[in-house]
């Protein structure tokens, strides 16, 4: 019997219809960026980022559909290596591409990346997209302060804290809030601090100020001194590492004013999406972040954001962090684009 790959035989009736199968491509590139002198994350100088796109399609032989998605372990944060992300979204793909339901990944960077590719495919993931973005601070507030000035709307910033002492980051707090009067910050404190650091740092921020802090990315070591600092100093919080625990769900706490979602390390859309209605529903703030990814990968977050956190700023101002910027690109970048012929692949199949 003559073998058909393109397509079945059913009889009906003696006549012979063909019945189409639907035909699947996976591919997985590789990227590698140059990073920005001075990156450092946690312990570790980060030269480059590293990570994979996905690209999947579907009906190829009537000029079907396709979607992307970028998987990026970020180093000291994700607890998966480029390595085990690779092995397990091959090992996805191959389950996908062959027609069977596969199994979700168990890492966040994975099953994050392969939902974006399947949003697109499928055309769950609208095209617009939220490019507003919350300057960054990471050392002289001087060069954040001038961008704010041509900032339209509400003025919101962001000030990495605890990566030198804690006084020196409340007196720097404290200047920028009293130079942009209508200005709104957000820390990150990464759980830097001690309790005595923490209150040291709250003591050099004006009390009339205070307020003006929307909140502090998890202050303190553990999640009980955090909320006692928020209690004692009328300082508000927002949960970040604390969402990527297992024991983690959303609870209206005193001092709690929001949680830091980044998908990246949190995982599929669909479990930022449940993430973001119960955290909406206690009446808090969700904002939608970004973990270093490509430009690639924050256009995609900028798409996100603006379904599913229309109200809220989201993160993701670290564009700047990466020398190149990877297929698609963020309006209005001068950063240099790295295309799609310039990257090799690593891996591909395609099946019917």
């Amino acid at each position: 019997m003559r073998s058909m790959k393109s397509a079945s035989l059913i009889s009906v009736n003696s006549s012979v219809i063909r019945k189409p199968i639907m035909m699947r491509k996976a591919t997985l590139y590789p990227f590698s960026l140059p990073m920005e002198a001075g990156v450092v994350l946690r312990y570790q100088r980060l030269k480059t980022r590293d990570g994979f796109l996905v690209h999947l399609q579907e009906n190829l032989q009537e000029n079907g559909r396709e979607g992307w998605g970028e998987i990026s372990p970020l180093p000291e944060f994700s607890h998966e290596t480029l390595e085990q992300a690779q092995d397990s979204a091959v090992a996805w793909l191959q389950q996908w591409c062959s027609g069977t339901q596969p199994e979700e990944s168990d890492l966040p960077s994975v099953v994050f990346g392969l939902s974006c590719a399947l949003a697109e495919l499928h055309g769950e993931l609208p095209e617009t997209a939220n490019y507003r973005k919350a300057p960054l601070c990471t050392g002289d507030p001087d060069e954040v302060i001038l961008r704010l000035g041509n900032m339209a709307g509400q003025k919101m910033a962001k000030v990495k804290v605890g990566l030198y002492e804690a006084v020196r980051d409340g007196m720097v707090v404290n200047v920028m809030l009293e130079a942009v009067p209508d200005l709104r910050l957000r820390l990150d404190a990464n759980r830097s601090w001690t309790r005595a650091k923490a209150e040291g740092f709250a003591k050099y921020v004006n009390p009339d100020y205070r307020h003006r802090i929307a909140f502090i990315e998890e202050p303190c070591k553990t999640r009980a001194e955090s909320l006692a600092f928020a209690r004692e100093t009328g300082i508000a919080i927002a949960w970040d590492e604390s969402v990527r625990e297992a024991d983690f769900t959303p609870q209206a706490q005193e001092g709690v004013s929001a949680i830091i979602i980044k998908p990246t390390l949190v995982g599929s859309i669909e479990r930022c999406r449940r993430l973001i209605t119960e955290t909406h529903q206690l009446g808090m703030e969700a904002v939608i972040s970004a973990s270093i990814e490509s430009s690639f990968g924050l256009t995609q977050l900028a798409r996100l954001a603006q379904w599913l956190t229309p109200d809220s700023l989201p993160g993701l101002d670290t564009l700047d962090l990466i020398q190149s910027q990877l297929i698609r690109c963020w309006p209005n970048s001068d950063i240099p684009c790295v295309t799609l012929d310039k990257l090799a692949m690593v891996w591909s199949c395609e099946c019917q």
